[in-house]
C-alpha cells in the first residue's frame, strides 16, 4: 500500500499504526475464544487518538477524511481484522457526521465533545426477526413518549464493539410508526448486553445482542428525527479496506513461508518453483488491482463535487475488493498447504475472517439487482426509441 501514501501526514499516520501490527498479531490467538474482545488493541489505538481521526477539528479532532481513514483501516486490519472492523464503525460514523452534519445540533455538540474525551460510539439497527434495515424493515424496537422522556424496549443484534461502547445509536419505531434514532448511554438503567456472538469469523468484534428493557432516556436524546438520513456514505469503504488488510496479512505470511520453506524433497525454497511463483504472481496482481480500485474510489469520492453520485462506485468497490480479498487468502492458503488449517497457524484465522465481508453492507444481491434493473431499463428504452 506504500504507493498510495501521498502526504507526510499520511505516512506518519501509517507508520504509527504499522508499529502496532506485530503487537496486534501476537494477541490474535486470544480473539479465537468465544466472548473475547481486543480491549488492549483498542486502548493502544486510543493512545494514538485514533478515535478522533475523523472528528472535525473544531470539535478537537484530527479532521482527516475518507482517504486517510481507508489507509488507516487497511493498516490496522493487517495486524488484527477484528480490531479494525470494530473501531472502524466508530471512526466511520464520526466521518459520516463530519460530511453530512445531519444530526440535531444540540445532540451533535455534546456527542462530539464526548468523542473528543474518549467515548466510543456505534449504531445498533439490526434485529433478529425484523430483517435487515437496509431492506426497509421497520424496527420492532419501540420508542414510546412519556412526558419529556422516551421509553425504549427491544433487542438489537450485531452490536459490534459492544463491550467497549459508551453511546449506542438505536433505531426505534414511535407510536406513529416513524423511525427515529435515539442516543442510549451504555450504562443507563435497563441496558444490558447478551453475549450471543458465537460466529467463527470476526469473533473478536464481540457483536453481541443489545437488550433494552424499559430504558428511559430524555426526549432530547434524539440523534436525528424521522426520515433524516446521511446523503453520503463514503465511510463504508472501511469495510473493503478491512478485508484487503486481512488479505495483505495472509499474503505476507504465505510469501515469507514460501521464501524460507525447503522441503526434504527439494533443495531450494518452494518460492523458487514455477508453480508457487505463479500463485504469488496471481496474488500480487489481485491485491494491486483491488487496491487501485479501493484507493481510486476513495480519491474520486474525496474530490467529487456531488458525493451522492458516487453510490454505485462505492457499492461496486466494496463487492469487488471483498471478493478479491477472499481470493488472495485462498491462494495464500494453497501456498502454505495443509498446515494453514492448524489452529496454531494464523492462516486459518485469515481464511475465516475474510469471509465475513460477504455479510457486511452493502449486500451483494441488492447491488446486483440495482445494476440489473438499470441495465434492462436502458435497453428497453433504447428498443422503444428504435421502434418509434
Amino acid at each position: 500500500m506504500n504507493q498510495f501514501i501521498k502526504t507526510p501526514e499520511q505516512q506518519a499516520l501509517i507508520d504509527r499504526l504499522r508499529a502496532l501490527q506485530p503487537i496486534f498479531q501476537a494477541r490474535e490467538p486470544e480473539l479465537d475464544v468465544r466472548g473475547s474482545f481486543p480491549f488492549e488493541n483498542i486502548k493502544d489505538l486510543k493512545k494514538l487518538d485514533y478515535h478522533t481521526l475523523t472528528l472535525p477539528r473544531e470539535h478537537g479532532g484530527q479532521g482527516f477524511g475518507l482517504y486517510e481513514y481507508v489507509l488507516a483501516q487497511e493498516a490496522i486490519a493487517e495486524g488484527s481484522g477484528s480490531t479494525a472492523l470494530s473501531i472502524g464503525w466508530h471512526v466511520g460514523i464520526v466521518l459520516e457526521y463530519a460530511e453530512n452534519r445531519h444530526w440535531q445540533s444540540e445532540s451533535a455538540d455534546w456527542l462530539m465533545a464526548e468523542v473528543a474525551n474518549g467515548a466510543l460510539i456505534n449504531t445498533a439497527a439490526t434485529e433478529a426477526n425484523a430483517g435487515s434495515p437496509a431492506r426497509g424493515a421497520l424496527p420492532q424496537t419501540t420508542a414510546v413518549l412519556d412526558g419529556n422522556h422516551y421509553i425504549i424496549n427491544g433487542k438489537k443484534t450485531y452490536t459490534s464493539m459492544a463491550p467497549a461502547l459508551d453511546y449506542i445509536f438505536v433505531t426505534a419505531a414511535t407510536e406513529n410508526d416513524e423511525v427515529i434514532t435515539v442516543i442510549i448511554p451504555r450504562h443507563t438503567g435497563g441496558v444490558s448486553i447478551d453475549e450471543t456472538w458465537d460466529m467463527l469469523a470476526m469473533r473478536g468484534t464481540a457483536s453481541h445482542t443489545l437488550v433494552l428493557d424499559k430504558v428511559r432516556i430524555p426526549r432530547t436524546h434524539i440523534l436525528k428525527p424521522a426520515r433524516t438520513a446521511a446523503a453520503t456514505k463514503g465511510w463504508l469503504l472501511h469495510i473493503p479496506a478491512c478485508y484487503i488488510g486481512i488479505a495483505a496479512a495472509a499474503r505476507a505470511y504465505a510469501v515469507e513461508f514460501a521464501a524460507n520453506y525447503i522441503p526434504a524433497s527439494l533443495d531450494k525454497p518452494i518460492a523458487e518453483t514455477p508453480a508457487i511463483q505463479q500463485i504469488i504472481g496471481e496474488m500480487e496482481l489481485q491485491l494491486a488491482t483491488a487496491r487501485h480500485l479501493l484507493y481510486g474510489t476513495a480519491e474520486r469520492y474525496s474530490h467529487a463535487a456531488n458525493k451522492e453520485d458516487m453510490d454505485e462506485a462505492l457499492n461496486i468497490t466494496k463487492i469487488a475488493v471483498t471478493h478479491a480479498a477472499m481470493e488472495v487468502v485462498d491462494k495464500a492458503m494453497k501456498i502454505v498447504g495443509s498446515r494453514a488449517l492448524s489452529e496454531d497457524n494464523p492462516m486459518h484465522r485469515h481464511y475465516l475472517n475474510v469471509r465475513a465481508g460477504l455479510y457486511n453492507p452493502p449486500m451483494e444481491d441488492m447491488v446486483k439487482n440495482q445494476l440489473v434493473t438499470r441495465a434492462i431499463k436502458a435497453f428497453t428504452q433504447h428498443s422503444k426509441t428504435e421502434v418509434k
